[in-house]
């Protein structure tokens, strides 16, 4: 398949806002696509591609000085070879090795294919080719329902896969992709209520548990092979021998966790998220030690259980966790909800998370059976601007532009993100050199006082809610928002949606 076919059927997409439309588009090109580039193809449109990390920069691509070809050559085969020498190059002299494959490939494509490819090597590809619009495309390009390729995409984590199977096996090789340990899935993700009683109006007799402010994990052990993986399903396996060793002390052969982890401090209260995260990302050993709280089970010794409703699994988590197990509650009275939740806080937790217990477990999605309480709104935005300040911060990057992600296109570009407003309060003198630092790289124009950004950085926000407004396209405005942290753990297709701000507006 020739590269300007997908760029063909990108323009087809972002030109329209139709869903079906989008669609349509995407299953003619997945129809027409060997066997062999469903995978590398499946990565382009989602601007995310196979190989994972390529080691190249925006300031690399946007400086490459290269005359491109009049007419389109370049295959989707090739073009993932380039992408394979690119993650593939390390070492001493791998900066010129790359240059010289950017180079080649630029040569090769037209300025319209080369604009397309950049932007997917950079993860912002924005034509409306979501996951979701995605998973519809397999459907109707292999005529397989398409509850059964959302599980299938679900359970194995990669929609390239997913594609792959659906076009070229049968219905049964579709069904047969389950759970797998050793193979990790997208984690369930909560909504978010005010208070633990909201909480239990949406999700009925619930159980309520700890909210931590740590890092999000997932462990898969058979027998003594244990793995470790984030939410965004990268293998931290090395990094974490404390919680490997004591996932492999539980009464189990095979096992699928779900839980949380952080550090603790000498009093055994909670270390600032920041402190988790640095010592979750640490390649080598060291001395802060982290502890893990399992709140799902999702396998064990044969079983799955992602399709038992959450009191079964909450029987298997105690027998399996034990002393692991996260704290919690099962109960449909509010005031000892209420109680539970100042409980966590006192502990120096975020709040608690009310769950159905009759909810299945339902990977990637965020529904109404999982339902997060924090005592302050907090909401993760994305940034995609930052002012330059004044008085005392000149010369440092420092007020904050704020989006929320638009999935469907409501109210901009499907997948887009619309702006909500603007912050400085909460930043550190520490969070002001390192944006100063990091933002010029994720550049993508600017005024004399505005830096705007590529929309990758996650910042998570509190707020007092929200207010209507004209003066931005959602028609709402952040109330006292400040700066909680940022969230390296988390991508920007994670950012809380403008639908979920909208719902806080009251009347």
């Amino acid at each position: 398949m020739m590269l300007s076919e997908l760029l063909a059927a990108t323009d087809e997409v972002a030109a329209t806002s139709s869903r079906l439309a989008k669609i349509d588009a995407l299953a003619r090109l997945l129809a027409a696509a060997p066997a062999d580039e469903l995978r590398p193809l499946i990565g382009l449109l989602l601007a995310a591609p196979r190989q994972g990390r390529l080691g190249v920069g925006w300031r690399r691509l946007a400086g490459l000085e290269v005359a491109h070809a009049d007419a389109p050559t370049l295959t989707i085969a090739e073009v993932d070879q380039a992408l394979d020498a690119l993650a593939e190059t390390s070492g001493t002299g791998s900066t010129a090795a790359r240059q010289s494959v950017l180079q080649r490939v630029a040569a090769r494509c037209t300025a319209a294919e080369w604009d397309l490819l950049s932007r997917a090597m950079m993860g912002e590809l924005r034509t409306g080719a979501l996951s979701g619009v995605l998973i519809d495309a397999i459907a109707r390009a292999s005529d397989r329902p398409v509850a059964t390729v959302r599980r299938a995409a679900m359970l194995s984590g990669d929609l390239g896969e997913t594609a792959a199977v659906a076009l070229t096996g049968d219905e049964s090789d579709l069904d047969a992709i389950g759970l797998a340990v050793g193979r990790p899935v997208m984690p369930m993700l909560a909504s978010t209520a005010a208070t633990p009683t909201a909480a239990l109006e949406i999700t009925g007799r619930a159980s309520v548990e700890y909210k931590l402010d740590g890092a999000r994990i997932q462990v898969h052990r058979r027998g003594d092979e244990v793995g470790v993986y984030t939410r965004s399903l990268a293998d931290v396996t090395h990094r974490v021998p404390e919680l490997v060793d004591i996932v492999r002390s539980l009464p189990a052969h095979d096992v699928i966790l779900d839980g949380e982890t952080l550090s603790l401090d000498e009093d055994g209260g909670p270390r600032p998220f920041q402190e988790t995260m640095s010592r979750f990302g640490a390649d080598v050993a060291r001395e802060l030690a982290l502890r893990p709280w399992f709140f799902d089970i999702l396998h064990v010794d044969g079983r799955d259980l992602i399709d038992e409703p959450l009191s079964v699994r909450l029987a298997e988590l105690e027998r399996v966790a034990g002393e692991w197990r996260m704290p919690g509650v099962v109960t449909g009275d509010p005031a000892e909800a209420e109680r539970l939740s100042r409980d966590a806080l006192a502990a120096g937790h975020e709040g608690v998370l009310v769950k159905a217990v009759e909810s299945t477990y339902t990977a990637g999605r965020r529904g109404k059976s999982w339902v997060k309480v924090k005592p302050v709104l907090t909401y993760d935005l994305v940034v995609l601007g930052v002012e330059w300040g004044s008085g005392r911060r000149t010369g440092m990057l420092s007020n904050l532009h704020l989006g929320a992600r638009d999935p469907d296109g409501e109210f901009g570009e499907p997948g887009g993100f619309v702006m909500v407003g603007k912050t400085f309060k909460g930043l550190t003198d520490e969070l002001l050199r390192w944006q100063t630092e990091t933002f010029p790289a994720l550049e993508t124009r600017r005024t004399a006082s505005t830096l705007f950004l590529r929309p990758e950085t996650v910042v998570e926000i509190a707020i007092d809610g929200v207010q209507r407004s004209p003066r931005y396209p959602g028609g709402i405005a952040l109330r006292f928002a400040r700066v909680k942290g940022y969230r390296p753990d988390k991508s920007a297709g994670e950012a809380d949606t403008i639908q979920s701000l909208r719902s806080l507006l009251r009347g």
